[in-house]
């Protein structure tokens, strides 16, 4: 079995909320959903470890709040490779919408230092080099420059590791430089990265296409709740899950689907049978509040209903 490992530079707590609409100036009450130890990579591999694929965790953490975090990753099982930096790991607050929209609150925390970069540079890339697959996952914090990302992803992807790199605006375009093995933008990331606006499937799909000619061999555009599109050497496919009739909440949806190309690949399925499971774990995540998969039979029903298109 493929080994697996997941990093999150920018961890977080998530606290998640949800009322039927944003009133900007005005007092809004909430719907408390939870407070979560969170970060996309950690994210990622709270579904990787309910779906029982072993999981190594790595990035920073803040020294001052980290309790939370070590509980789960002692209750999950999860590999503890996480640094421990000066500082308090920041908090997000994620508020949906009765429609489904979701508008991020996200707070500062710990700055990187020099020397924290150069101690986890030198220990990421000896303790990686035991994986076959690296998921890079969420922004990277203060303190690290998108040149200083770039040149460690590089390293990286020179270990021939497959890494997946999931991550948006300047880390996104940066980290294109390292030419990692798949990345997962959704359509506004995508967007930025081209520079226009993209109408249409066409357009996104041209644009994708455009990403891989750079040195990206795989290419995975998100489109929320019209599904994803997978540009590969394989072939180009489409993913529509089914509608959701009850949006508790899309955190962590496309966390979950980088959890289900994961497992995909890890059980060697094919390239359309990888992107069907990863939409059905996607479209699961949004009836939920945490993110995760605490029962993988009810995955199946929505499974039989995704349905794949060759384009």
């Amino acid at each position: 079995m493929m080994k697996v490992a997941t990093i999150t530079l920018n961890t977080a707590y998530d606290l998640v909320g949800r009322l039927d609409r944003i009133n900007l100036g005005t007092v809004n009450a909430v719907e408390t959903l939870g407070l979560f130890p969170a970060g996309k990579g950690i994210n990622v591999a709270k579904v990787l470890n309910d779906l029982n694929i072993p999981v190594c965790v790595g990035g920073f953490l803040g020294k001052e709040n980290q309790k939370d975090f070590e509980h789960m990753f002692a209750s999950l099982k999860l590999e503890d490779k996480f640094q421990r930096v000066d500082g308090k790991t920041r908090i997000n607050v994620k508020l949906t919408e009765t429609d489904g929209d979701v508008t991020d609150f996200n707070f500062s925390g710990y700055q990187i230092t020099p020397q924290d970069w150069q101690s986890f540079v030198a220990n990421s890339l000896e303790y990686c080099q035991q994986f076959d697959l690296i998921a890079i996952c969420g922004s990277i914090p203060k303190g690290i420059s998108p040149k200083a990302f770039s040149d460690w992803l590089t390293q990286l992807t020179d270990l021939n590791i497959k890494v997946i790199l999931d991550t948006n605006k300047t880390a996104l375009t940066a980290g294109l430089d390292a030419k990692p093995w798949l990345i997962k933008p959704n359509q506004h990331e995508l967007e930025e990265l081209i520079g226009h606006e993209l109408p249409d499937l066409s357009a996104i799909k041209q644009a994708a296409e455009v990403i891989r000619n750079k040195g990206i061999a795989n290419v995975v555009v998100s489109l929320g709740a019209e599904g994803s599109l997978w540009l590969s050497d394989e072939g180009n496919i489409i993913a529509c899950p089914p509608k959701c009739e009850n949006i508790v909440s899309t955190v962590g949806a496309g966390d979950s689907m980088v959890a289900g190309l994961i497992y995909g690949l890890v059980n060697q399925l094919s390239q359309q049978d990888t992107l069907a499971f990863a939409s059905a774990v996607s479209a699961w995540a949004v009836s939920q509040s945490n993110v995760g998969v605490t029962n993988p039979d009810l995955l199946k029903p929505i499974l039989e209903k995704v349905e794949m298109t060759s384009i």
